[in-house]
């Protein structure tokens, strides 16, 4: 820091501003780069205005306690990376989507940020801040205000474009550069390699999740690849879980920490189906082993001393003082033990994930085609339209441009006339097979009427034409779908109860379907909405 004075009514106080040297503001670039590729190139949904309330909040918070302390004006270098990494992260529901300067829920933006910042003099531990700030205040958030008010940024940011690689690149030459010089990137390393490993073994038994940038559950490998390979995790590990104040000062209980939080992490992660949940428990794993800290502290070698040496605790922990001296035989039979130890707590903490991870491999529903094969299909491919495919769409399919929506579209189709079936059986296992989320739920009730004697009525499309876009929700992680913007005509029978027909009516329809892979088998229908989705 460099020193001035700045003179108010006549008094002089001390003015101390940021040195260039400081990693603080290195962080800070690296930061606000990535706000603002953000903001050009890839769409995050997150205005100026928010931005900089987190970021002001925690400065003048910062400048008003420093001052209160020392009497003096301290440039608060950590209290604005405090607000600029909740912005970062945070997202409120309902801000509009392609406005940069809407101002909708700052106060959200500046509350989280405030109370993020206040975290850090009210939980301390022997003259030390406990959490790191906004890590802290952004766990407390999702869990206070739920997914329907406010959600995490996104594992996967948008397709690997220019944008993408000019954000991996800035996230991890900035992030390798900075841990290196503060002697923290063996912690990020021990926290990568490990929640790699315990993914893997996650994404191994099958897991799966829903996430709002896929038409489809993420299971298996690309469960792990996209987590792993996540931007969001890249800045958790460089710019989040190495705060040097919230970590151990040694060597060896660095590495230890990372390996540690990797391990909550993946513990928390494991049980949860959807992006939110995943992302607020890869949050949790470092509160948890900020609490536990001081057990750590007890557990790894004094920092600076001897034995605070990777290496050397390792060949400790492996082989005990004495072994090698008392010859080959009697060094294998006490290195022996020790080995058979760590492989029995590395099946134990194997078998813990995947156990606590059941409840994320069981969403994901059985091949529908054994309960669609009993039925007719009356879908003529050659009676539909010639699909015309939203660029976005194909970014992030590039099949779905070409033969793969033709596809969809005959799926569509066909589930229409597979819920005309449930109805006249009064059959509700087909719609499982068909149907998913509202359009399940309003097409049950339908069933359930026709099946205690009410009329009902089955509806025919005929299309017409059929335009594909991309819905993308907003408040619920859980999955794009496609909308098929479809107009023609539709057919509407009346039946009695006991199936006699009673009448028709003919009009024109001008509808959105929406679908997507909600169960990673077959292209569900979702929802029928107006022509124009809100």
């Amino acid at each position: 820091m460099t020193a001035r004075t700045l003179s108010i009514g006549g008094a002089s106080y001390p003015l101390i501003l940021p040195n260039v040297r400081d990693p603080r503001l290195h962080v800070a670039a690296v930061i606000i780069t990535v706000h603002v590729l953000g903001q050009l190139g890839l769409g995050f949904w997150v205005s100026v205005p928010q931005i900089l309330a987190a970021i002001l909040t925690c400065a003048i918070l910062e400048i008003a306690i420093t001052f209160r302390q020392s009497r003096a004006f301290v440039w608060p270098a950590s209290a604005m990376l405090t607000g600029s990494g909740v912005a970062l992260i945070l997202r409120v529901v309902g801000t509009p989507p392609g406005e940069p300067w809407s101002t909708y829920a700052w106060y959200v933006f500046a509350i989280v940020a405030g109370l993020s910042l206040l975290s850090k003099y009210v939980i301390r531990y022997r003259g030390t801040h406990v959490f790191n700030p906004s890590n802290i205040g952004l766990v407390v958030a999702f869990v206070v205000l739920g997914s329907s008010r406010v959600e995490p940024l996104d594992f996967w940011w948008a397709p690997l474009n220019g944008w993408m690689l000019a954000a991996y690149a800035v996230i991890t030459v900035g992030g390798l550069l900075i841990t290196r010089r503060l002697h923290l990137l063996a912690l990020a390393v021990a926290f990568w390699l490990t929640l790699a490993v315990g993914l893997g073994t996650l994404a191994a038994s099958g897991h799966c999740m829903t996430a709002r940038w896929s038409f489809e559950p993420v299971c298996g490998s690309d469960y792990w690849r996209v987590i792993v390979a996540s931007p969001e995790v890249l800045i958790f590990l460089f710019f989040m879980i190495t705060d040097p104040k919230t970590v151990p000062s040694g060597g060896v209980g660095r590495i230890v920490f990372g390996a540690l939080v990797a391990i909550a992490s993946t513990l928390l992660m494991a049980p949860q189906t959807d992006e939110f949940g995943t992302k607020v428990a890869l949050l949790s794993g470092l509160v948890v082993l900020c609490t536990a800290r001081p057990l750590v502290d007890r557990l790894v070698p004094t920092p600076g001393s001897e034995s605070d040496d990777p290496r050397r605790f390792l060949a400790g922990v492996v082989m005990p003082a004495g072994a090698a001296a008392g010859g080959p035989t009697t060094g294998l039979a006490r290195v022996g033990p020790r080995v058979a130890v760590a492989a029995l707590v590395a099946v134990l903490l194997g078998a813990g994930i995947v156990i606590a991870g059941t409840p994320a491999r069981g969403f994901v529903f059985a091949d529908s085609a054994e309960i669609l094969g009993r039925l007719p299909n009356q879908v003529d491919p050659g009676t539909l339209p010639v699909v015309t495919v939203d660029p976005r769409v194909a970014d992030f399919d590039p099949q779905l441009a070409t033969t793969g929506m033709q596809e969809v579209v005959v799926t569509l189709a066909q589930n229409l006339e597979f819920e005309n079936q449930a109805l006249v059986r009064h059959d509700p296992s087909i719609l499982t097979a068909v149907d998913h989320g509202d359009r399940l739920v309003e097409m049950q009730a339908r069933v359930k009427a026709a099946a205690a004697g009410d009329t009902y009525g089955l509806d025919h499309y005929q299309f017409t034409s059929i335009h594909a876009t991309l819905l993308i929700p907003f408040g619920r992680q859980d999955g794009f779908s496609i909308g098929l913007q479809a107009k023609g005509v539709m057919v509407e029978e009346t039946h009695a109860g006991s199936g006699a027909v009673q009448g028709q009516h003919i009009s024109p329809f001008d509808l959105t379907f929406a679908v997507r892979r909600a169960t990673g088998d077959r292209w569900l229908t979702v929802a029928v909405l107006p022509a124009t989705p809100n």
